[in-house]
């Protein structure tokens, strides 16, 4: 791939393929619309300081090692399987399904009389993640065959090999495979990484932190829910007792002394176990509102 050469912008690689479009929906939320052409690798941003280069996660921590890019998302996985020297900006914790981390199980088939990883002493174990499964062998001082998998490693498990190396989610594809997990072999979270000499450029530095900022702040905000409601002052003790929140509910007056408006953030997954005791416990006007960023 030619990789266009510009001095003056951030290089900020995006992970194409599983992560690609939770990505793209993280940047929306933190304010950055992306565009993606199917016949382009340079997608478009409305930001004229960044230029969008699209990349393989497998493959994007040896590009902003290697300089050609200033930046980048990958997941914390594919930084130890390169052995990456990068700086690492921040953590953010959102995969292809989910907002929890990703594991490498190591599994086997159903059937198998395999049941732990002494079991696979000498045996073949198929995986992506080659250099990070042969730490984990050698640390728990197994040897076994770990050979290299270039995609759908869960059908290999059927067709001879012992076992596979392969990364979850939900276990579902496993389930649906026919196998059982046996051990982990390590989580991963996306993470946003820079190049060090990058790094080092205040400008590109400054740039990068607004970015790792926003996209926290996206991401904080997307299990949660803003909760507003009115509340008389002879009954707000009872409603603040009830209320969870990240620090403590903003009480202001309104312009009726008798009343006030309540208002926080809470997770989105309780509000409705929140909302009808709220209500038995005199709030009023009770509006839940959507949240794009949440900063501290």
């Amino acid at each position: 791939m030619k990789i266009r050469k510009t001095n003056s912008k951030l290089k900020l690689g995006l992970p194409k393929g599983s992560l690609q479009e939770a990505t793209v929906r993280m940047f929306r939320k933190a304010g950055f619309y992306i565009g993606i052409s199917e016949r382009s690798y340079f997608p478009s941003i409305d930001d004229d300081e960044i230029e969008c280069i699209l990349f393989r996660a497998q493959e994007m921590s040896r590009y902003v090692e290697d300089g050609i890019l200033d930046v980048g998302i990958t997941g914390n996985d594919w930084i130890l399987e390169n052995k990456s020297n990068v700086v690492r900006v921040a953590e953010l914790v959102y995969a292809k399904q989910s907002m929890r981390p990703v594991r490498w199980v190591l599994a086997v088939p159903q059937e198998s009389r395999i049941k732990k990883i002494k079991d696979l002493n000498g045996k073949s174990v198929a995986t992506e993640l080659v250099s990070v499964t042969k730490d984990y062998f050698r640390k728990n001082k197994v040897r076994a065959n770990i050979e290299f998998s270039w995609g759908a490693t869960e059908v290999k498990a059927a067709v001879g090999v012992d076992a596979i190396v392969e990364v979850t989610e939900t276990g579902s594809s496993l389930r649906a495979n026919k196998l059982r997990e046996i051990a982990t072999v390590c989580e991963s979270t996306t993470q946003l990484i820079a190049n060090r000499k990058s790094w080092m450029i205040p400008r590109k530095r400054s740039k990068i932190e607004n970015l790792a900022l926003l996209l926290k702040g996206a991401i904080l905000a997307e299990e949660k829910v803003g909760l507003k409601m009115n509340v008389l002052k002879k009954d707000l003790k009872a409603v603040l007792s009830i209320l969870p929140a990240m620090k403590k509910p903003t009480v202001a007056n309104l312009s009726d002394p008798d009343w006030v408006d309540v208002d926080t953030i809470i997770d989105e997954k309780i509000v409705k176990y929140l909302i009808p005791q709220l209500k038995r416990a005199g709030a009023q006007g009770l509006i839940e509102y959507p949240l794009n960023k949440v900063i501290y």
